[in-house]
């Protein structure tokens, strides 16, 4: 009878990866800059499709002219969309900016709300958006899925999933709580730095002995 392909690292195996992961990145961290709530949730909308690299070119500029919700609200559209236009999709970028800061200053006193309803009420703001500042503007416990969460957890082994929230499911599923944070951050570096995306460095890749992807039996090549 043939052998199923296993599709899933075991509970064991996946808190040893989690864990390889977390300590070859242990101050891993967003690479958005910012200093407050505000400046990371127009500094995540900006990511949308961009680099971090290049909000962080973008934001300096942009940071020192619109200090609050009510700044970037009366902003003149066409200034706010020549300071973001290297972003990319930078008119609708700049739309969903002013329309979420206005709701901002109207509705929450020009302060960030902290829950994830809130937050995905606003323009321009998804569940990967509204993730990624829950975890790092308030340190609560969410697992955001980019492009690079959802290539290596399901080439390891976290999750077996064909969308970024079946895999954000998987794997708050499968991996310990205090895990997520961290653990998004170090997927993230870890996709960017060893487990790319057309030609992965398993062969130097700590984790690659539990490795699904490496061991050929992962359920597709992504």
């Amino acid at each position: 009878m043939r052998k199923t392909k296993r599709r899933l690292l075991y509970k064991k195996e996946m808190k040893e990866a989690i864990d390889i992961l977390l300590s070859l990145y242990p101050d891993s961290r967003s690479e958005l800059d910012f200093t407050n709530h505000l400046e990371l949730l127009v500094a995540t909308i900006l990511s949308a499709q961009c680099t971090d690299v290049r909000v962080n070119l973008v934001t300096p500029a942009l940071f020192s002219v619109a200090k609050t919700a009510r700044d970037y609200a009366e902003m003149d559209p066409k200034e706010l969309e020549g300071l973001i236009k290297t972003c990319g999709l930078y008119k609708s970028k700049a739309k969903n900016i002013q329309l979420t800061a206005r709701i901002l200053d109207e509705e929450y006193g020009g302060e960030v709300p902290a829950t994830r309803e809130e937050l995905m009420q606003l323009p321009g703001v998804g569940r990967k958006t509204a993730n990624v500042v829950l975890a790092n503007a308030f340190g609560i416990p969410t697992f955001a899925v980019d492009t690079h969460v959802f290539r290596v957890s399901n080439r390891i082994g976290f999750a077996d999933a064909k969308t970024p929230d079946e895999t954000e499911q998987q794997l708050m599923r499968h991996l310990p709580e205090e895990s997520w944070i961290g653990g998004h951050h170090a997927l993230i570096l870890h996709g960017r730095r060893v487990c790319k995306a057309r030609a992965p460095l398993c062969e130097t890749c700590p984790a690659s002995s539990l490795c699904l992807f490496v061991k050929g039996k992962e359920p597709y090549r992504l």
